[in-house]
């Protein structure tokens, strides 16, 4: 019996003993790689797998933020050996590439964030309107890739007159306190004006190609300016240089009569039209009221200018004047007559058409030689 009991007994611990072997064999360290890190120095946690205790363990300074280096694998295996890190599988592995993450702000970032924070303050107009000029050309920014948060003014001063900003921004952070960048520079309101690409005469038509578009600081523009497609067809009232901005007060409607141009002046009444030769007293463009002079009768009319070269005379607006003596060839004219309709005669009898007729003796007279 008892020799029974110790054959089972060893029976069970033969097939156990492999159980409790698989339980206790542990993974040993495996180099990785590649890595990616987020603080300012790699521990053995991040190089190797399965590195237990010595996890937490610094072995190395980061890469600058945003960029990537190199470890060769000798070198790494010497340094963990230095933190009492042995027994790496290694594998092919030759080098382990680190790279460092960040979050990167670039310039145009940085620009419209000071703009934002400057919109509608201290005078300025909105955001998109606001040139902003960093000090010492600032570049793209570089931060830890925990500084998830947005950009919020915490100090902001403006110099109206020079505009010239200090502003302190604060960006949140996920593991410790806010992140704060400070900048300075210009901030100058824009506005988008047409301006001229050469110079160019008061009697000219301004042409697609002679205007440009360009965004000149505020200050420079005074009174309301003018858009490219207002100022295309129009003309300057004054010569102007290239570059100069265009404001509304500075185009009118072309002039479409000058001053002594041989005009066609136009007389128009009800069934009638004239045309005569004349001489225009003043430019006007299309819609002014100018004087003309008709060559033929040298009387000087006011009228309205309706094309090039032509002035309209309404005859509603004056006294109808006699048509003007005028050879066939410098004249023509349309008469629109109208057949006039006979009025019905009034229904009157005999005696009364009679009497209205013939005075009351002779109507007598006739009578009786009637009878």
């Amino acid at each position: 019996m008892m020799r029974k009991t110790v054959t089972t007994l060893a029976a069970l611990i033969a097939l156990s003993a492999p159980a409790f072997a698989a339980d206790d064999v542990i993974t040993p360290p495996t180099l990785r790689a590649s890595i990616t890190v987020t603080s300012d120095v790699v521990r053995v946690g991040d190089l190797i797998e399965n590195a237990g205790s010595a996890a937490l363990v610094p072995v190395y300074r980061s890469p600058d933020l945003g960029t990537t280096g190199a470890l060769p694998v000798a070198q790494v295996l010497s340094v963990l050996r230095a933190k009492q890190v042995i027994g790496v599988m290694t594998g092919d592995v030759k080098e382990v590439i680190v790279t460092r993450l960040a979050r990167t702000i670039v310039n145009k970032d940085l620009e419209t964030a000071v703009a934002s924070a400057l919109e509608r303050r201290y005078g300025l107009g909105d955001a998109t309107n606001i040139n902003v000029t960093l000090d010492r050309g600032v570049a793209d920014i570089r931060l830890d890739a925990t500084n998830t948060g947005a950009l919020q003014p915490a100090a902001t001063r403006y110099d109206q007159r020079s505009g010239r900003f200090d502003i302190t921004f604060e960006i949140g952070n996920d593991t410790a306190a806010p992140a704060k960048l400070r900048f300075t520079g210009t901030a100058i309101e824009t506005v988008e004006v047409a301006v001229l690409t050469h110079d160019i005469d008061r009697a000219e038509m301004l042409k697609s190609s002679d205007v440009a578009v360009e965004r000149r600081p505020r200050a420079e523009v005074t009174g309301e300016p003018a858009s490219r497609d207002r100022t295309i067809g129009m003309q300057l009232r004054r010569p102007m240089r290239a570059g100069t901005p265009i404001r509304f007060a500075d185009i009118v409607k072309p002039d479409l009569v000058q001053r002594d141009q041989n005009v066609t002046i136009i007389y128009q009444v009800p069934g009638l039209y004239l045309t005569t030769r004349g001489k225009a007293a003043e430019s006007g463009a299309e819609g002014d009221t100018i004087s003309v002079l008709n060559v033929q009768t040298k009387r000087t009319l006011t009228g309205t200018v309706t094309g090039r070269g032509q002035v309209t005379v309404q005859g509603a607006s004056q006294a109808t004047p006699t048509a003007p003596a005028v050879e066939p060839a410098d004249q023509t004219s349309s008469l629109q007559r109208e057949t006039p309709v006979p009025a019905a005669p009034a229904a009157v009898s005999p005696t009364k058409v009679s009497q209205a007729q013939i005075p009351p003796a002779q109507f007598l007279q006739a009578q009786a030689k009637s009878e």
